[in-house]
Parts: C-alpha cells; sequence; structure tokens
C-alpha cells in the first residue's frame, strides 16, 4: 500500500490584506480525518495545563469553531487572537538575545476519550508571522484524573507522537501517526514560542473494558465506549460520527443531515461497535430536525466482516425533533451496525443499548492490554 503524502507547509503567509480571511488559508485533505477528533470538548477534553498564555488563553485550542479573526480587535496585551499564544522569548544577555535551541511552550491536553492516535492537525490560522518556527507533540498513558504536575512528574513515559517538525503560518499543519498504543494525554510543544490557533487529534477511541463491564447495559454504538462510524453515504451538511458522539444533539448541525435526494435511492450510516454485542434496545433521535427529519428508518446488524446483514428493526417511521425507543424482541448479536433512512434528512442519535458477549469481552480486554491499557 502506498502512503498518502501529507503536504508541509513552511514559511510566513502574506501579511493580512484584508476582506476574506481564510482566503489564502492553506490547508489540504488528511488521509486520518475519516476518524473521530479524540480531543472534542463534547467528549470532555481539555487543555488543563500551559507554561504561558500571555496573549491568548490555551482553552481556545480545542474550540469546534474554525478560528475567527477580527483585525480591528485589540487590548491591553495587544492584538486579540483566536488560539493560544505565549509571549516572546528572549535570550539571556545583549550577547545572546535569542531564544536557545532548546527553549519551548508547552500545553497540556486531556483527550475526551483514550485511544489510538492516527492523525494531528495543528493549525495556525491567522497566525500569519507569529506561529511557532516548529511543532512536537507527545503521548502519555495514565489512568484516572492526574494533576498537571502528576503529569509532568519524572516517572510518566511520554512517547513522541510527532517530532520536531517546522511548521507554516496560517496552515493547517497536519501529520499522521503511526504508533500503536492507548493514550489519555497529550503535551503539544511549540518551538520556541508563538501561536497555534487550533488543535484536533484523530483517533480510535480504546475504552476501560473493567469500566464497561461494570456498567453492564451500554450503548454498544457510543463513540465513548470505542463504537466508530466506518462509512456513510452522505456527510454534505454535517459529520456522521455526530449520531454517536455523547448527549443530546444542542442544534441542527449537532446531528447528521444529508442533501435532498432527487433519486429513487436512500441514505445510510455503517458502524463498527466497540465489540461483539447483544442488543436489546434502539433509540434514533431526530432532535431539532423538524422540517429535514429522515421519513423512515431502518437498523440492521452483521455478525462479523463478512456476515449477513439481518434487519432487526423494519422500516418504521419517524417524527421530526422526536426520540423513538424501539425494545427489540429477541437481542440482535453483532459487531456490526447500519442505519437506513428513508429517503434522505438526517437524525441526531442513535443508540443501540445492550452487552459485550463472553467472546466480545475478552477481545475487548486483550486489545485494551496490547496497546498498553
Amino acid at each position: 500500500m502506498t502512503a498518502t503524502p501529507i503536504p508541509r507547509f513552511t514559511g510566513d503567509a502574506s501579511p493580512y490584506g484584508g476582506g476574506e480571511p481564510y482566503a489564502d488559508y492553506r490547508t489540504a485533505d488528511f488521509p486520518f480525518t475519516q476518524y473521530a477528533n479524540l480531543a472534542d470538548r463534547q467528549l470532555g477534553a481539555g487543555v488543563i495545563a500551559a507554561n504561558d498564555e500571555f496573549f491568548a488563553m490555551r482553552e481556545n485550542l480545542l474550540l469546534p469553531n474554525d478560528a475567527e479573526f477580527d483585525p480591528e480587535h485589540f487590548g491591553h496585551k495587544g492584538k486579540v487572537m483566536d488560539g493560544w499564544e505565549t509571549r516572546r522569548r528572549r535570550g539571556a544577555s545583549a550577547e545572546h538575545p535569542w531564544p536557545t535551541a532548546d527553549d519551548r511552550d508547552w500545553a497540556l491536553v486531556r483527550l475526551g476519550a483514550p485511544g489510538v492516535i492516527h492523525g494531528i492537525v495543528i493549525d495556525t490560522a491567522h497566525f500569519r508571522g507569529n506561529y511557532p518556527q516548529a511543532v512536537s507533540v507527545e503521548g502519555a498513558n495514565v489512568e484516572g484524573s492526574p494533576t498537571p504536575d502528576e503529569l509532568l512528574a519524572d516517572d510518566v513515559k511520554w512517547t513522541t507522537l510527532v517530532p520536531r517538525t517546522a511548521v507554516g503560518g496560517h496552515a493547517a499543519n497536519g501529520f499522521a501517526v503511526d504508533v500503536a498504543q492507548r493514550f489519555t494525554h497529550l503535551r503539544v510543544n511549540q518551538h520556541p514560542d508563538g501561536g497555534i490557533a487550533r488543535l484536533r487529534v484523530y483517533g480510535e477511541v480504546v475504552a476501560d473494558p473493567a469500566w464497561l463491564a461494570a456498567l453492564g447495559t451500554f450503548d454498544v454504538v457510543a463513540l465513548e465506549n470505542g463504537g466508530q462510524v466506518e462509512d456513510a453515504s452522505d456527510r454534505f451538511y454535517s459529520p456522521a460520527t455526530n449520531t454517536i458522539q455523547p448527549g443530546r444533539s444542542r442544534k441542527m448541525d449537532d446531528g447528521w443531515e444529508t442533501r435532498r435526494r432527487r433519486d429513487q435511492g436512500h441514505d445510510w450510516i455503517r458502524y463498527r461497535l466497540a465489540a461483539q454485542s447483544e442488543i436489546r434496545a434502539v433509540e434514533i433521535d431526530t432532535a431539532y430536525l423538524k422540517g429535514n427529519s429522515a421519513g423512515w428508518a431502518s437498523v440492521s446488524v452483521r455478525d462479523g466482516e463478512s456476515g449477513d446483514w439481518v434487519e432487526v428493526l423494519p422500516r418504521t417511521r419517524l417524527q421530526p425533533d422526536t426520540n423513538h425507543r424501539f425494545a427489540l424482541p429477541v437481542a440482535a448479536v453483532g459487531t456490526h451496525a447500519r442505519v437506513d433512512i428513508f429517503p434522505d434528512g438526517g437524525i441526531s442519535r442513535l443508540r443501540l443499548y445492550g452487552a459485550p458477549t463472553a467472546g466480545g469481552a475478552d477481545a475487548l480486554a486483550a486489545r485494551h492490554r496490547e496497546l498498553g491499557g
């Protein structure tokens, strides 16, 4: 298999000259964005510490929207930027006024869900001449709720995910990651100083099997429990991964909505469950989808990569802005699920309640051990 090349952006962007701030923004299609963002605030991610945030707060790194730019917005410390920005580093003396090669600023990020990381985007949007010269990212696997001091202790093992690499200003700097380990926290470094607008961390959730066993019955397709969207027929208005995010949708674009069909087809999402499971109940929520919810939906389950699809919820009429609940007359066993909507439109959430089979629980525990959990 040939690896997909990822463009590298280096150097300053042109100074802002007016008009649309994103007109000269540098970006690319990254091969790993099919995965969920493990640094999503909705999953519970947070930037728990930084050594410096003089110009702009560290928490901006995880905001869900694209970074904004107001050329007229200045505060008491200077230009107000939508990102994390540190002060300019200085050397030790007039004879050596420059930062050393080892100087860096850092931020500690708690992932919303532990997992295997496949790609990272460090976005320097609107940081045209004040972005870091280089960045690096390290990962650690620390259970519980460690404090920043505990994470920075000498006995914590940090693994390099992105080696020190030059980046560009006003650009989406993407890095493919190939480290088969489970991580709970990241340390994002900028060398020697500067600003980063947004951080995105794409990967697969690896939940704690002991926690899932304690829950007993849970949502076996939920992102936070290890479920994953494998494919979808249409992602025109919003990503299919929204359907397995935590909590109920709070607005229309916090679900999955397709473009309007002008043929006799239908739309669908295919999921991989957290493990082989017995599914006993289904919820299909159309919250905030009022004039554009799916008209009907069905749910099918497949056991194994090559198993046959078995319909467990036949095509059923959906109501707008409504949570629909269905208790299955017989538990359905499978590793994958598919929701089909007819003819188009959207749903906000899909919940599949059940529990791993004995084989599924063993596989979960084995993968957890293999990944260092």
